[in-house]
């Protein structure tokens, strides 16, 4: 399991663990090392945690599925979160939703074929007052049209 993470990382969250009251605050930061180092959060990373933490795996894994940034299956190696909430329909997002389909050549939880881009809907990224709006990585891009979001893919192939 420990192949997961450094034993660097794990000496690190074991004793940031072993400084807290409560170790489930601990548990996304947790999770999101795990993915950080291996692209998504397997099984055994979930068990790994809950070890770390101290925890029932469990309570580890209901926190892991219930946020929609914790991947439980392998993604592409940037993931577009595309806001489906109501300020971003009202505001052209089903359009948006369409382009984004189109261009990249896959539907809602699909991977383009050369594994660049996941594309997954999100029920809100709080950018309301930039909406349509998606978020790609942890970088949130707002008042999206069809050719903002060609800028915005082409650019990011560039960093893949």
């Amino acid at each position: 399991m420990s192949q997961l993470l450094d034993n660097e990382t794990i000496a690190a969250f074991k004793a940031k663990t072993a400084a807290v009251a409560h170790p489930r605050e601990l548990v996304i930061d947790l999770l999101r090392a795990i993915q950080e180092q291996v692209g998504w959060v397997p099984d055994e990373g979930v068990e790994l945690a809950a070890e770390i933490l101290g925890l029932p795996v469990i309570e580890v894994e209901e926190v892991a599925t219930f946020y929609d940034k914790i991947y439980r299956q392998p993604v592409g190696r940037q993931v577009i979160h595309l806001c489906d909430s109501i300020c971003c329909w009202s505001r052209g997002g089903e359009e948006v939703a369409r382009h984004l389909r189109q261009k990249l050549g896959v539907g809602f939880g699909e991977t383009t074929a050369d594994g660049a881009f996941t594309l997954l809907p999100t029920c809100c990224l709080g950018a309301c007052g930039e909406a349509p709006a998606m978020m790609i990585g942890r970088e949130t891009y707002g008042e999206l049209t069809e050719a903002r979001i060609d800028e915005i893919l082409e650019q990011k192939r560039k960093t893949i």
